[in-house]
């Protein structure tokens, strides 16, 4: 196996990360360094797979005559109602 030795410079806000993931980790930082470049050069190029959307129905058992799509025409008229009672009292 062939090692390369080098110098990085590293910005201030993946130093902190790193600092963050040594101490989480108790693992050297040749370690995560290292996992960490191969994860990354591994991603790159490969677009991330959302999880399939998957739409479960449900029956909810309204009456004939019931326009579901009114349903919120519904709730404004009753809470209406509801305030002009408790106005009038």
């Amino acid at each position: 196996m062939l090692f390369m030795r080098t110098t990085l410079t590293i910005d201030a806000d993946v130093e902190r990360l790193l600092q963050r993931e040594l101490r989480r980790t108790n693992r050297s930082m040749k370690a995560v360094v290292n996992d960490a470049l191969r994860a990354g050069l591994r991603s790159q190029g490969k677009p991330s797979r959302a999880r399939r959307f998957k739409v479960e129905p449900h029956a909810f058992g309204f009456k004939p005559g019931v326009d579901v799509d009114r349903l919120n025409q519904l709730v404004d008229e009753m809470e209406a109602e509801e305030t002009a009672r408790k106005l009038a009292r």
